[in-house]
């Protein structure tokens, strides 16, 4: 009888700890390989070329990290509307607005002499300091004609990343364009100075600013306050401006924002706001009414300047054409 050439064991019994699935094909593919070559004889080629292919197909059974996502604007028209402020929400005295007040172009048009601050000043004008929407949006106006102020208000989807620059940018404003000149069309200068208006607890991300505007617009001194405020929920934001040539009141744009926030928040989470099923036709604009305004609407405007920087319709004398003397303006 032939001695025979004792066989080859393999006795690989260690005890491996638990892996992860990840990793799990890539062993199997080891062991395989492993085994094969332990068991030697003819086919060892062939064993180890099935091994691959089996585990080749147990790692395509292994899904692979989903890629990012890019979220849908959520804010559709009817939210946004449902999202606007109404009267109610800003007290006593606020009514829909009748057109853009006569400031807008006297004093909010003009050429900024930091290039920088040239945003700001025509964001203004055109209210549209957050960039234009990406989605959805709705606008909304009140007066308070006891005050001569009117607050432009409106609620929009935007593009995340592009928001975000924006309010980044906003955040900047009081240092960067802290004081410029802008002179309109007329050669007439004016002083625009911004400083922050923080707006905690408001929102996702909040900015606020308060901006004065002060020289000779439309042959009359004048000094414009400005309150502007953003806040972002999501994809979707808010904005609005409260203006007028007397003393503004901090807190009435502050209000604003806080039901604003409230509402969209609501509206955002599949809920109606219950004042809005009380909003007169008139505090609403559709989409694109406040860029009309924007455009000229200032020689039908509603908000009549204060009498104290309104030209005096009794300045002069029709028998006199040189009108009153030094001494009768004091």
């Amino acid at each position: 009888m032939l001695n025979r050439p004792p066989r080859r064991r393999c006795r690989h019994r260690r005890t491996v700890p638990a892996l992860r699935p990840a990793l799990v094909p890539v062993l199997a593919v080891a062991a395989l390989l492993t085994t094969a070559g332990c068991t030697g004889g003819g086919g060892g080629a062939g064993a180890a070329d099935a091994a691959a292919a089996s585990a080749s197909a147990a790692a395509a059974r292994v899904p692979s990290p989903s890629p990012s996502v890019t979220v849908a604007h959520t804010l559709t028209e009817a939210q946004a509307k449902s999202a606007l402020l109404t009267p109610a929400d800003l007290g006593d005295g606020w009514t829909g607005t009748e057109g853009a007040a006569t400031w807008r172009d006297a004093l909010l048009k003009g050429k900024a002499d930091v290039t920088d601050c040239q945003r700001l000043l025509d964001g203004l004008y055109a209210e549209n300091l957050l960039g234009e929407p990406a989605g959805s949006r709705a606008a909304a106006g009140f007066d308070d004609s006891g005050a001569g102020a009117q607050l432009r208000y409106q609620v929009g989807a935007y593009d995340r990343a592009a928001l975000d620059s924006s309010l980044a940018w906003l955040k900047t404003v009081p240092e960067t364009c802290g004081q410029f000149t802008a002179t309109d069309v007329r050669g007439g200068q004016f002083t625009v100075r911004a400083v922050a208006a923080p707006l905690p607890g408001l929102g996702e991300a909040a900015e606020g600013l308060r901006v004065t505007v002060s020289g000779d617009g439309g042959g009359w001194p004048a000094v414009l306050t400005l309150d502007y405020a953003a806040v972002r929920v999501g994809d979707s934001a808010l904005s609005l401006t409260d203006g007028g040539l007397d003393e503004v009141d901090a807190e009435d744009v502050r209000r604003a924002a806080e039901a604003g926030t409230r509402r969209l928040e609501e509206v955002l989470a599949g809920r109606t706001p219950a004042a809005a099923l009380s909003a007169p036709a008139s505090a609403s604009e559709p989409a694109g009414a406040s860029d009309a305004a924007s455009a000229g609407a200032s020689e039908e405007a509603s908000v009549p300047a204060p009498e104290s920087v309104r030209p005096s319709e009794e300045s002069g004398d029709e028998d006199d054409p040189d009108g009153p003397e030094p001494d009768e303006l004091s």
